[in-house]
């Protein structure tokens, strides 16, 4: 899953108008190195751990205590985006005026359920 993230927590976090994240089961993610944790909270009033690069800071993975099993890695960090496209886009109510849809995916006003 390829998803487009509008969220507040998202902005804030990306320092953009939003976050493409690569949502895979958390047994298929690798890494090496260490991550600094940002402890957050979703609007599910659950924890949301943002994990960072203590060097530079990027953003690198985001593991949301609602989607158990699951990592949100931000698709800025790839060294290759071929291939990848948007099929979802979530709290797009939160989407600023001037960000047009994204043809072909499907848009929601919070998380899709």
């Amino acid at each position: 899953m390829t998803a487009v993230c509008h969220c507040t927590h998202c902005q804030k976090q990306s320092g953009a108008m939003f976050s493409t994240n690569l949502g895979l089961a958390e047994a298929d993610y690798e890494q090496r190195g260490e991550t600094k944790v940002f402890n957050d909270k979703g609007d599910s009033g659950q924890p949301v751990w943002r994990h960072f690069c203590a060097n530079c800071g990027s953003p690198i993975l985001s593991k949301v205590a609602a989607m158990p099993g699951m990592v949100l890695v931000k698709a800025g960090t790839l060294d290759d985006l071929g291939g990848l496209a948007p099929t979802i886009e979530v709290y797009a109510d939160h989407a600023a005026s001037w960000v047009a849809p994204i043809a072909g995916a499907q848009r929601f006003g919070q998380t899709p359920g």
